[in-house]
């Protein structure tokens, strides 16, 4: 509710006037203070006006802004409604009262009043009026109180003294604790799957707004549901009788289609054109596994694959099993491989931890050298760690990945090896809206030779993502007149983002790096440029046209840039 003192009545007169004033041609030029002037301005009329009529119109606006006493001075020049305009002081908030009924406990009640947003002193304005009394709702609502109300709000303003008083009631209603859950929607599957996947509403549980959105947006990521919705049961509320009440949790789902085939064409600066055809069942032996399995065929890399996954176990561990055939000629390495592996991922917070085992056989044929054979059976574990304020498009954050393997001969692999990498990703604020981003990547494989050690656990680098003016896997060790991975990796890398508006953005970066097989051969490989950002639904794309210092080429890149 918006009242005011008797001083308001002042506006009957401006309404005689807008309908004793005539029509005036022309465009209106407002004369006021730069602030009144971009308020305005989206409301004035381009053509034809009334004086009158545009008076009572603005004054409504200013109105909103806590302008109540504005004074106007139309006039006409040369065709053109001039209007003078003087706002007049703004009216300020000199009283609040808020009150909060219900079983709250008392430091909630305090900590809610205390969070006002619209304070004595601060100007009067509509909007900021109307968030400040959601606020409270909304904190209630959320917490606890879903039954949560505004029951009476008033703002009296007092136009001669510029001044407004605000008050607002709450009910909080009784405290919510969460019930048993009911599930709606389930033909194929069972519930025991849905619990599988709920880590954030259990029975007993106070309320909280934000754990049915967690339970309802962590099952539609899940293959299995196309749609879900989360929400309380108000038709079987239990009250406990000293304040609280037990609601059950409504849990409505749409499961998807239990087949699909998916076809695909693209492009890689780093292994050329694509077209790709994947078949996906979430239902595999009617098990709730999920298959992922496809054909990818790439200008310099073909790859066969099927992989399954199953749903999470009690400590929140996804299991999978997978089988790999792929083949490739890259920087004049021809390459057959055939894989499989098993793998447990599990999210503890901001830490991922990846355990995997994986056989592999490998078949390389380097341009002018003689073929070889490598097999390698390798248990490995790799921890990523993320700390970002947005997992898709990071300002600010860093990313830490780290990660060991190895092989035996005693155990199924032709060398013994083991494999240690690192990366390490931090985001830096630059402003508002700018970041620069710096990077840094080591790999060391402890072996008395790289000879039989499979190319996935040496190292080879250039390329989009690595070091860009360099063509892709360019950088490492010469067999023949082909690129083969070495024992030793480093890069590092620094990028500054400046965005020209909310999608588009350009950079400059300077990349360094470089694969050998013995640090005294270390020589970085410096690669710079310039490159064109664009914030797609999927993550900013961005294209990069890099000068390669050891090579004196010119390379153009382009990849989706999100964190590892």
């Amino acid at each position: 509710m918006l009242t005011a003192a008797p001083a308001c009545c002042r506006l009957f007169p401006v309404l005689l006037f807008a309908l004793a004033t005539p029509l005036v041609a022309g465009a209106v030029e407002l004369q006021a203070p730069s602030a009144i002037v971009d308020l305005l301005t989206p409301f004035l009329p381009e053509e034809t006006a009334s004086s009158g009529r545009l008076q009572v119109q603005l004054s409504e606006i200013l109105a909103t802004e806590g302008y109540f006493s504005p004074e106007f001075d139309f006039s006409d020049r040369d065709g053109e409604l001039l209007l003078k305009l003087d706002p007049g002081p703004r009216t300020s908030i000199s009283e609040v009262t808020v009150a909060v009924d219900g079983p709250l406990e008392a430091k909630a009640r305090e900590a809610l009043i205390a969070g006002w947003r619209l304070p004595v002193g601060q100007p009067f304005r509509q909007e900021d009026w109307s968030t400040a009394k959601q606020q409270i709702l909304s904190e209630l609502l959320a917490n606890e109180h879903a039954a949560a109300k505004l029951v009476d709000s008033a703002a009296e303003i007092d136009t001669e003294a510029r001044k407004a008083k605000l008050s607002a009631r709450y009910d909080a209603g009784p405290r919510y604790r969460f019930g048993e859950m009911r599930i709606e929607g389930l033909e194929r599957y069972s519930p025991e799957l849905v619990q599988r996947y709920n880590r954030a509403v259990q029975p007993g549980d106070p309320y909280r707004e934000d754990r049915l959105n967690a339970l309802q947006s962590t099952l539609q990521s899940t293959p299995y549901f196309s749609s879900v919705q989360a929400t309380l049961d108000p038709e079987a509320i239990d009250d406990d009788g000293d304040g609280t009440v037990t609601a059950p949790v409504l849990l409505r789902v749409r499961e998807r289609q239990p087949h699909r085939v998916g076809f695909g064409v693209g492009a890689s600066s780093n292994t050329g054109a694509r077209v790709e055809v994947n078949y996906q069942t979430p239902d595999l032996f009617n098990q709730a596994w999920e298959l992922s399995s496809g054909l990818r065929l790439e200008q310099k890399r073909q790859t066969a694959y099927a992989d399954v996954f199953l749903p999470p176990d009690s400590k929140n561990r996804r299991h999978s099993v997978g089988i790999m055939a792929e083949g490739n000629d890259i920087q004049g390495l021809k390459t057959e491989r055939y894989a499989f592996g098993a793998q447990t991922r599990q999210q503890r917070g901001s830490i991922e931890q990846r355990l995997s085992l994986n056989w592999q056989q490998e078949r390389r044929e380097p341009d002018g050298s003689e073929p070889v054979t490598s097999r390698a059976l390798v248990p490995n574990v790799m921890w990523t760690w993320r700390k970002v304020d947005n997992l898709i498009d990071p300002h600010d954050g860093i990313v830490l990945q780290a990660q060991i393997g190895g092989g035996a001969k005693a155990a199924l692999s032709d060398q013994n090896f083991a494999r240690l990498h690192g990366r390490w990703l931090q985001y830096v604020p630059l402003g508002r809206v700018d970041t620069l981003t710096l990077r840094a990547e080591i790999g060391y494989t402890a072996a008395d030779s790289r000879q039989h050690i499979p190319q996935d656990y040496l190292f080879r680098t250039g390329g989009t993502g690595s070091v860009r003016g360099y063509a892709y896997q360019s950088l490492g060790i010469k067999e023949g007149t082909a690129t083969v991975g070495g024992r030793y990796l480093g890069l590092a890398s620094i990028e500054a983002t400046h965005w020209l508006d909310e999608s588009w953005g350009i950079a400059a970066f300077v990349d360094a790096g470089d694969a050998v097989d013995d640090l005294s051969e270390v020589k970085l490989a410096v690669g710079y440029g310039l490159g064109a950002r664009w914030r797609s639904p999927a993550g900013p794309i961005g294209v990069d046209l890099a000068y390669g210092q050891r090579t004196g080429e010119i390379h153009l890149h382009f990849a989706l840039a999100i964190p590892f």
